[in-house]
């Protein structure tokens, strides 16, 4: 629901604060990621910066040197869809939430690509001996290992299968090789990790989600997580003190307890990647987002535009051109900027190209 006046500043600076985006406290990828759970990462690019955006000082060579370290793992944990996770934290999430995203997809693989469940062991037993002992292959060569094996992959089988194997636990998304990600064993990739039972899991599910995310709603929680309302409110019940409700306009949102007012104000400009959690994250983007302008943010396949933030509402688009010597932001603005936006956004823009390590020039869209 959309709440109104100072509520939505209010709602929007709280988000800002608590996920790192304003007043940004973390000295490490890990912690990041750590905080807010999970961070969506099908566009590799932009799940770096949505990282480096909230932490004190960060380079991409930073958050790529903690995934080749291991510490955090880009895999299928949620929803269906690539996460950056905690190393520690990606089988009891998994597990958790994942779950019921295979069972789900059970028929439909059946139905739509023969996918039944000795095809899939069969995949299993050929990518278990093709990447055991530490080895990976590419998307190209581990298609073309299965197709050796007389298992099809065109017709986007194999990133079904894929799919489907990192969801249950098998494979993950392990060191680059040049700009392709590559496939590897999760149990050799990532020994350590953390083991709960389900309603621990839940509980700890709730309290990362809205202590990171809040205020946020119970259908909020359910939406990020893919979880059952009624898994939803099983792990809010859990989570008991540690989460406190406030009720806004007739809506219940859920926080931790201790945010108070609004803190810092500044910076009050931001460039957001793609996908970023101040705006995926939520089923109702109404405090952030006005509906104007949501289908120049999110596309009709649902891919999320990167986002210009001001005073903790969406403004525009950006999109970047990259070369050696510079990156070129091109800014797409859904209204007049004024000048202290705009120089507010000089700032963001800068700190962005100290993350890439390349110097920044902007222009607007005509």
């Amino acid at each position: 629901m959309a709440t109104t006046g100072g509520k939505v500043s209010r709602i929007a600076q709280l988000r800002l604060q608590r996920q790192g985006i304003v007043g940004a406290k973390f000295d490490s990828p890990v912690e990041v990621v750590s905080w807010l759970g999970a961070i969506q990462a099908q566009d590799y690019a932009s799940a770096l910066w949505a990282i480096g955006l909230r932490m004190r000082e960060a380079t991409q060579a930073m958050v790529e040197q903690a995934i080749a370290e291991r510490r955090i793992v880009r895999t299928w944990p949620m929803r269906g869809t690539l996460h950056f996770v905690a190393a520690e934290d990606v089988r009891w999430m998994s597990a958790l939430m994942a779950s019921r995203v295979i069972a789900g997809n059970q028929a439909r693989l059946r139905r739509e690509f023969d996918l039944d469940d000795a095809v899939l062991a069969r995949c299993r037993e050929v990518l278990v001996g093709a990447l055991r002992d530490g080895r990976s292959l590419t998307r190209n060569d581990l298609y073309a290992t299965l197709e050796k094996a007389g298992i099809a992959t065109a017709k986007q089988r194999g990133i079904q299968i894929t799919g489907s194997l990192a969801q249950e636990g098998l494979l993950c998304l392990g060191p680059r090789a040049g700009k392709q990600p590559t496939f590897v064993l999760l149990d050799e990739w990532v020994v350590a990790h953390r083991s709960m039972e389900r309603e621990q899991g839940l509980a700890e599910l709730a309290r990362r989600y809205f202590f990171s995310h809040g205020p946020a709603t119970e259908r909020d929680f359910a939406w990020w997580s893919g979880l059952t309302l009624k898994d939803v409110r099983l792990a809010i019940r859990l989570a008991g003190a540690d989460l406190e409700p406030e009720s806004i306009e007739g809506q219940v949102y859920l926080h931790a307890g201790d945010t108070g007012a609004p803190g810092e104000q500044v910076p009050a400009s931001h460039l957001l990647p793609a996908f970023d959690e101040y705006l995926v994250a939520y089923k109702d983007r109404s405090d952030a987002l006005d509906a104007r302008h949501a289908r120049q943010l999110i596309g009709v396949n649902g891919l999320f535009n990167a986002s210009v933030v001001v005073e903790g509402r969406v403004v525009g688009t950006w999109k970047r051109s990259l070369d050696k010597t510079e990156i070129v932001i091109e800014l797409r603005p859904f209204r007049a900027l004024s000048r202290k936006e705009l120089k507010a956004l000089d700032n963001a823009m800068r700190r962005y190209g100290d993350f890439m390590g390349v110097p920044v020039r902007s222009q607007q869209a005509e």
